[in-house]
C-alpha cells in the first residue's frame, strides 16, 4: 500500500476473544496534570472541597498544594485504559475496591497500566463478553496513586455495531491536501 491508512488498517480495538487472563498492557498515552484539569473537572462535578479548588487553603494542610480531585485521577486512568481494554466496549459494569494510596498534585504526570483477571461469556447477551480487569495508575516517580478493579462487556469480533453503517463513505471525500 502506499502508505494511505485505510479505515480496515486502523486498529480496531481489542475483542472478547482478544483477552487472556494474565495479559498486562502498558497504556501508552501519560496525562500531565494542570490546574486547569482540577479545577475544571471539580467545579464541573459540583465538589466543593477547598483542597482542591483553594491554593490559600492548601497551604495550611500537610502537602502545601491543592490535591488533584481523586475522581479525576480515576477517569483520566479509565480513559488512558480505553485503547487497550474498552475500545469496543458494550457497556461498564463497576469499579470495585477503589484505592488511592498516594497524592496526586497539578504538574504530576499520570501513566497506567492493566491487567486482565478473569473472563467469562454474558449469559444474557451472547453478542459479547465480560472481562475483568485490575488498573493501577502510576506517577512519574513511579509512585501508584490509584489502583481499582473494572468489569466492563465488551463485544465479541464480528458482534459489533459496523463502524462502515456510521461513517461516510471515504471515497466520497475530497483529496487529501499536501
Amino acid at each position: 500500500m502506499s502508505g494511505v491508512a485505510t479505515q480496515s488498517s486502523q486498529w480496531e480495538g481489542r475483542f472478547f476473544e482478544d483477552f487472556a487472563v494474565g495479559d498486562i498492557y502498558y497504556h501508552p498515552q501519560g496525562k500531565t496534570i494542570t490546574s486547569a484539569d482540577n479545577q475544571w473537572f471539580t467545579l464541573l462535578t459540583q465538589n466543593m472541597a477547598k483542597t482542591h479548588v483553594d491554593s490559600n487553603f492548601a497551604l495550611q494542610t500537610e502537602y502545601k498544594l491543592p490535591l488533584v480531585n481523586s475522581t479525576f485521577t480515576l477517569a483520566l486512568v479509565t480513559g488512558q485504559s480505553t485503547i487497550d481494554l474498552s475500545f469496543n466496549v458494550y457497556a461498564n459494569l463497576g469499579w470495585d475496591t477503589v484505592r488511592l494510596p498516594n497524592p496526586v498534585f497539578e504538574g504530576d504526570t499520570i501513566y497506567s497500566r492493566s491487567k486482565v483477571l478473569a473472563l467469562r461469556d454474558s449469559k444474557s447477551r451472547p453478542a459479547v463478553g465480560i472481562v475483568t480487569v485490575a488498573s493501577e495508575g502510576y506517577n512519574q516517580k513511579g509512585h501508584i496513586v490509584v489502583r481499582y478493579e473494572r468489569t466492563f462487556m465488551v463485544y465479541r469480533r464480528g458482534q459489533d455495531p459496523q463502524l462502515a453503517a456510521t461513517r461516510p463513505d471515504e471515497s466520497t471525500l475530497p483529496k487529501v491536501r499536501g
